[in-house]
């Protein structure tokens, strides 16, 4: 008998908005490497998100720690972008005073 050893590309998939995703489940590359950053083991990663099997979970971790650089620099910018899309959400809805109001409404219905 003789082992066929092949390439195997990553499990990822460009989704929308050029998020990466885990083979064809919703979970993002982002997800599964921050879990990983934080001590999370690929087992306990792949009880967190069912939809991604474990081996899918080790090959992304994989490509991570093979392309440390590049992936780093993708979370980068993608906390860049939700820095500056949080910043636009707050100046347009500004949040200054609503605790207030929503108490008010809340007390202005339960005198009716």
């Amino acid at each position: 008998m003789s082992l066929v050893i092949e390439a195997e590309s990553p499990p990822l998939r460009m989704g929308e908005g050029c998020t990466i995703h885990v083979g064809g489940s919703r979970v993002t590359l982002d997800t599964v490497v921050i879990a990983y950053q934080q001590g999370d083991s690929p087992e306990a990663i792949a009880d967190s998100y069912p939809s991604v099997p474990l081996a899918d979970i080790f090959a992304v971790i994989t490509y991570y720690l093979r392309h440390r650089d590049e992936v780093e620099a993708y979370l980068a910018e993608g906390e860049l972008i939700a820095d500056r899309v949080r910043k636009e959400c707050e100046a347009r809805f500004p949040s200054a005073g609503l605790k207030e109001k929503l108490l008010a409404r809340r007390a202005a219905k339960s005198d009716s």
